[in-house]
């Protein structure tokens, strides 16, 4: 049965932000509130916590999981950040934005793109989650609470935590935070393509 606790979203409470990051080093798996909608999110390392995401996701090998980093110094360990997509990172984070980065060693392989060694990596524009990354002082790896067969996200906490209590560890309700994906943006090969139009304004690219 999952934990479910009611953090502010303007001020969220330190000593849940604690709770919630000692159940992601123990191998939970956690939803929790960003810009765009709820995401699932583990430990980084975690490969158990990682197939569990799958399974409630019925996701195969192929989909690709993002790096969800607290500052743009913290994208920078786990990618390759030229000037001008720093640039542009700098410009458009905190936001909902994803930006597709050639990896760095410290993403584990699992998590690449097979041909392109390539990562999506986001700094989300929502304290909770913002909180949390800076409690656990490292990425979350996420992926949009989207369930098989659906084509939204999950936007209610109350649903999400009858729906997945026997699936997921902790849910965090941080109230009604959209539905709508990031915008993907591709700077592997520095210049700004636009992959997947979402919640993140297009201005600037």
């Amino acid at each position: 049965m999952s934990q479910f606790f009611q953090i502010h979203p303007d001020n969220p409470q330190k000593r849940l932000i604690k709770q919630a990051v000692e159940i992601i080093h123990k191998g939970g798996v956690i939803v929790y509130p960003t810009d765009s909608a709820y995401a699932l999110g583990c430990h980084l390392g975690d490969k158990s916590a990682l197939e569990k995401i799958k399974r409630i996701r019925r996701l195969d090998d192929k989909h690709n999981f993002t790096l969800v980093c607290r500052d743009l110094s913290e994208v920078g360990t786990y990618a390759k950040v030229g000037n001008q997509a720093y640039r542009i990172m700098k410009a458009h984070t905190p936001g909902a934005y994803t930006f597709i980065l050639k990896a760095t060693s410290e993403v584990p392989r699992r998590l690449l793109h097979p041909k392109r060694r390539a990562i999506g990596l986001r700094i989300p524009d929502n304290n909770i989650a913002l909180e949390l990354l800076q409690e656990l002082g490292e990425p979350l790896m996420s992926t949009s609470l989207i369930l098989p067969g659906e084509v939204d996200p999950m936007t209610d906490p109350y649903d999400i935590r009858d729906t997945l209590q026997h699936d997921v560890d902790l849910v965090i309700d941080g109230g009604y935070c959209g539905m709508e994906a990031t915008t993907v943006v591709n700077l592997v090969d520095e210049s700004p393509e636009i992959i997947r139009e979402g919640a993140g304004s297009l201005e600037g690219f």
